[in-house]
């Protein structure tokens, strides 16, 4: 199988099509977006309890929603754009993406919500694949370097982004609409990026696209919502027995997928997730690093944002801009990460890994000697260092993953990662999240030791990350 690029006809003699920076820049908007719109309801949830009347378990729903849908279809969805084309795929997310974000701002209901998050998670499952899979097949060289570098960055700036844009809306009770904008301000957005993707982004598809593996599609979606449903669930329910047959049966469901995708590649068909693919030294050793990177991630926002707002009673202006010095200092380590990595190669992750884990280290010493008179002002230090570690890893993750997948296989390479990313980043709020919720209640931990616990879980993961990540394929070799 190849790729092909399909050019506009008023441009066809115009020579093989390539992405250019407005095209880059209107990608990664989409992809943006997608990502903010995970993280942008932690500092909105309280909000949305008072004038909804959520149930904890419904403002769980609310977060697991998106995720779940998301990552039950983002392989599917890379597959679909290398058989329909990435730019009719992205185009078809993104007017999905601002309409599904337009209901959710409208949302009368908890319930009407869940509903509104959970086709929000399924647009940006159509878009988002289709980002790394038109750079893979547009791009070569340097130029694709650079350019998967920028999604990481973005990638990792979305998260950021999404918490700080998430309480300057919610203090700013635009219109007296209090939550509703952190969904509505995608549409104009998203309006305009429709105006200007067919403009900029080239069309790419897979000369022979593959089939949609039915089998493989249904049975990793019961593997995920098998997996995420429980974790995300579970706490707020009280553990009822159906979680755990839930949970039970994740291992059966894992061995189920995985003996389908190795039989149906046998065959000589491609399944969903090849094995083939995943394991490419590159790609299975970037995952497996990457995986655990991001389940501290997911969880350390989580985190961070319920303690300032539960635990300092700080206000959802002051949560968000609590984040400011970790978004300046990853987008820094992001701008000079090219950089980095032509001179160092994949020894940028473990060093990356080990000024995290100092920022996180400096975090948890402050925490444990200021409260509960502890400022925000205090924390920053330790967060900006913290920051800028994590993008030093995050973007270099990412090169090492994708720097030998062909461009042929770009839509199943890039959808592999994105699910990877957020399937952790999910468990990661599921897992240490609710961790973190039980040990914080009176009579347990607390707050306090709650937060400095789960912490120095993010230093366990680093420490993991710095020692595994000398062994990581060189990704300026592809």
């Amino acid at each position: 199988m190849t790729t092909t690029l399909v050019r506009d006809p008023e441009r066809a003699g115009s020579g093989p099509a390539t992405l250019s920076l407005a095209g880059l820049l209107t990608v990664l908007l989409g992809a943006g977006l997608s990502i903010i719109d995970f993280f942008i309801v932690n500092i909105a949830l309280p909000t949305i309890d008072r004038t909804l009347d959520a149930s904890p378990a419904m403002l769980e729903l609310v977060v697991a929603a998106y995720g779940i849908a998301y990552g039950v279809l983002l392989v599917l969805g890379g597959r679909l754009g290398d058989a329909f084309g990435r730019r009719r795929l992205f185009t078809a997310g993104l007017a999905l993406f601002t309409l599904t974000s337009l209901f959710c701002g409208l949302a009368p209901t908890a319930g009407t919500l869940v509903v509104a998050r959970a086709a929000q998670g399924a647009a940006a499952a159509l878009m988002v694949p289709q980002v790394l899979s038109t750079i893979q097949a547009t791009t070569t060289g340097e130029r694709r370097s650079r350019a998967v570098g920028w999604y990481g960055a973005t990638a990792g700036l979305s998260m950021i982004v999404g918490q700080l844009l998430g309480g300057v809306l919610v203090d700013a009770d635009i219109a007296g609409l209090t939550w509703r904008p952190i969904f509505l301000v995608n549409v104009p957005i998203g309006l305009v990026a429709l105006l200007i993707v067919r403009r900029t982004v080239p069309e790419t598809r897979a000369v022979n696209p593959l089939g949609v593996d039915r089998t493989g599609t249904v049975l990793f979606g019961l593997l995920v919502l098998a997996l995420l449903v429980p974790l995300m669930e579970g706490h707020s329910l009280g553990w009822p027995a159906w979680v755990w047959l839930l949970l039970g049966a994740v291992p059966f469901l894992a061995a189920a997928f995985v003996t389908a995708q190795r039989r149906a590649e046998r065959a000589g068909s491609v399944p969903l997730v090849p094995p083939s693919v995943v394991g490419m030294p590159s790609m299975r050793r970037g995952l497996l690093l990457g995986a655990p990177f991001f389940v501290g991630f997911g969880a350390f926002m989580f985190v961070y944002a319920v303690t300032l707002q539960d635990g300092l009673r700080v206000d959802a202006l002051g949560a968000g801009l609590a984040i400011t010095p970790m978004a300046v200092a990853f987008l820094a380590a992001s701008l000079i990460s090219s950089r980095l990595v032509a001179r160092f190669g994949p020894l940028v992750v473990p060093a990356g890994a080990a000024v995290q884990l100092l920022g996180v280290g400096i975090m948890i010493v402050t925490t444990l000697t200021a409260w509960p008179e502890l400022h925000i002002a205090q924390l920053a230090p330790g967060m900006a260092i913290a920051g800028f570690g994590q993008g030093m890893a995050m973007t270099t993750v990412f090169r090492v993953v994708l720097s030998r997948v062909p461009a042929e296989r770009a839509g199943v390479g890039s959808g592999i990662l994105v699910t990877t990313q957020q399937v952790s980043l999910a468990a990661g709020v599921a897992t240490l999240g609710s961790l973190y919720l039980w040990l914080a209640e009176p009579g347990v931990l607390g707050t306090r030791n709650a937060f400095a616990l789960v912490m120095l879980i993010q230093i366990l993961i680093a420490t993991v990350i710095v020692i595994a990540g000398r062994k990581l394929p060189d990704p300026r070799v592809g």
